[in-house]
């Protein structure tokens, strides 16, 4: 396989042809489009393309790619630029190829509770589509109201309602891909069971846009829920939080989601979305948004009051339950915008670690040690229910952690704690540019190989997303 460092852009060279393929008018090269999609939401971090690409149809990814292929130019598949480790950064140049006019919802199937998509649909605007039929697409990455789908599928995204209804991968039935050489397939097929061959279904699902350009989607979709409770819960201990996540699951409960936000995180974004809803005291260290959802409202009842006679073992603070819609939507807005607020407040670079949940408070604790020994301030949020706990740093000096000397051992020796409670270093973010200098901490050389293996069957010429993941 041709290494990362000998591709050569030409793209400019084809300007011509790319214009015949997709039109004039979806080929751009100014400026003020090149810098737009020199980032995503990856640190702070900056690659300009060579030429942006918006083609609107599989046909025409597939001239695209076969073009590139025959030329070895480069191409970064991209979605809505919401990515956080760098998967859709063009640090080659090359081509930019952009999904976003690829925005329609094919067809809702309320016979078998399917959907049918292309990649550019804003994912809370499937949402809301299916929910009007009665349909439920559970997966809510905190992106959800400008990710796109495509991207999901790229991150095997995950989202809150993660810890019930499972992640991205558990809703895929079939998808069209444009293969690197330009080739159009469909990996498997719309049923619900599947073993006719290797699952390249979920091969695709998760692979960061190196193996090929997902062009249609095919999703399952379950019965919207009738019913669902919220309530806040503030822990005087990090800790005790951590503890209390796995007591719920033993204790037979099951919420449909489970968020866990430390108190300076939470008092970042209660001031950046100017909001109180959420009473902050001195003595707290954490609150736990606890969710759960289904058909029976007398039943939903007796679960929160049950769990929070659970928590008060946790020495937990008075909990306070949603009363309306309102209260909720103010609550999940200041779990959804947390990201956003901590890294306008200088919290830049983020990590997505995840380890079994019993081992939380073990990781909580790690962080915050690793955080005055390698003097970083650090905050702490997540998806609790499910052991992935995003960790936000700032570092005097330090606005990114690509290639950096002065962060790459903290970083280190976080990701060997993860690998030392169980964990892995991705939960939902991937992998990308910025973290694959980690992969040889939760991976031997023999693994590595044989993903570098399969890169080399779809990708030969290792032209797409070429040096994400790993470099080959």
């Amino acid at each position: 396989m041709q290494p990362v460092e000998e591709v050569k852009s030409s793209a400019i060279d084809h300007i011509n042809l790319f214009k015949d393929i997709v039109g004039e008018s979806a080929v751009f090269v100014d400026e003020e489009s090149l810098n737009k999609y020199a980032h995503d939401e990856t640190e702070n971090l900056h690659f300009p393309p060579d030429i942006v690409i918006k083609p609107r149809t599989a046909v025409e990814i597939s001239a695209i790619m076969k073009l590139c292929n025959q030329h070895r130019i480069p191409v970064t598949p991209r979605g809505a630029g919401t990515g956080l480790s760098g998967g859709a950064l063009p640090h080659l140049g090359g081509v930019l190829l952009s999904t976003e006019r690829m925005n329609s919802i094919l067809e809702i199937d309320e016979r078998n509770l399917q959907v049918t998509t292309e990649p550019g649909v804003i994912t809370e605007v499937l949402q809301d589509a299916v929910k009007e039929k009665g349909l439920f697409y559970p997966p809510d990455p905190s992106s959800r109201g400008s990710c796109f789908i495509g991207g999901n599928i790229a991150e095997n995204s995950g989202g809150p309602k993660a810890v019930k209804y499972g992640v991205v991968k558990d809703y895929v039935l079939n998808l069209e891909v444009v293969l690197p050489n330009g080739e159009i397939i469909w990996t498997g097929a719309n049923v619900l069971k599947n073993s006719t061959g290797y699952n390249l279904t979920q091969l695709i699902v998760g692979s960061e846009g190196t193996l090929g350009i997902v062009t249609k989607i095919v999703l399952r979709l379950l019965p919207f829920p009738k019913y669902d409770l919220l309530m806040l819960v503030p822990f005087n201990s990090l800790e005790k939080a951590g503890e209390a996540v796995s007591a719920i699951f033993r204790a037979g409960f099951t919420p449909s989601a489970m968020e866990l936000v430390e108190i300076d995180a939470l008092k970042i974004v209660s001031r950046f979305v100017d909001s109180t809803v959420v009473p902050v005291t001195d003595e707290m260290e954490a609150h736990l948004i606890i969710e759960v959802d289904g058909n029976h409202l007398e039943t939903l009842m007796s679960e929160m009051e049950a769990i929070s006679e659970l928590l008060l073992q946790y020495d937990c603070g008075d909990v306070f339950f949603a009363d309306d819609a309102q209260q909720k939507a103010e609550l999940w807005k200041l779990r959804r915008r947390v990201a956003e607020a901590v890294k306008i407040d200088g919290y830049t670079i983020e990590e997505d670690t995840v380890v079994p949940r019993a081992e939380l408070p073990a990781l909580i604790k790690g962080v915050k040690t690793l955080g005055k020994q390698y003097d970083f301030e650090v905050v702490c949020y997540g998806h609790a229910g499910d052991g992935n706990l995003h960790v936000r740093i700032k570092k005097p000096g330090s606005i990114f952690s690509l290639n950096n000397p002065d962060v790459i051992p903290a970083l280190k020796a976080l990701f060997e704690l993860v690998k030392s409670l169980g964990g892995t270093i991705s939960g939902e973010h991937g992998i990308g540019l910025i973290q694959k200098e980690y992969m040889d901490i939760v991976f031997d050389d023999a693994s590595l190989q044989l993903m570098k293996g399969i890169k080399k069957v779809f990708d030969p010429n290792n032209i797409l997303n070429s040096g994400k993941i790993f470099d080959c």
